[in-house]
């Protein structure tokens, strides 16, 4: 069992879902239930399923659980880059998200690799 709450990639990504949370304040009401909705569940999602496989008792649960975070952070940069497109979402903020989004997949990423699988 790992302590999530000291995980850096746990800590970042509970900085990007507050992100997400406040960008969302500046897209369109009428997007409140489509687009705005999945974007923040998907944010949330990240650092609930490192959470959840950090408190499962084998590194082979925790890795499945990594997973899961890592295609949520996926689904969330492709939500960004359609807010992008759609000129819902600003190019600088964007490009914030994307960042912040990108490091951590590559966090997640390297964690799963760090585990090992007995």
């Amino acid at each position: 069992m790992h302590n999530f709450k000291d995980l850096k990639v746990w800590q970042k990504s509970i900085e990007l879902a507050v992100d997400v949370y406040k960008a969302s304040s500046f897209l369109p009401v009428d997007e409140r239930y489509d687009l705005i909705s999945q974007m923040k569940r998907c944010s949330v999602s990240i650092p609930s399923n490192i959470a959840e496989g950090a408190g499962r008792g084998t590194n082979a649960q925790f890795k499945y659980f990594l997973t899961i975070s890592q295609g949520s952070a996926f689904e969330l940069e492709t939500q960004v880059i359609i807010s992008n497109r759609l000129g819902l979402l600003e190019d600088p903020l964007t490009n914030d998200l994307i960042e912040k989004t990108t490091e951590v997949q590559k966090m997640i990423y390297a964690l799963e690799k760090r585990l090992i699988i007995k």
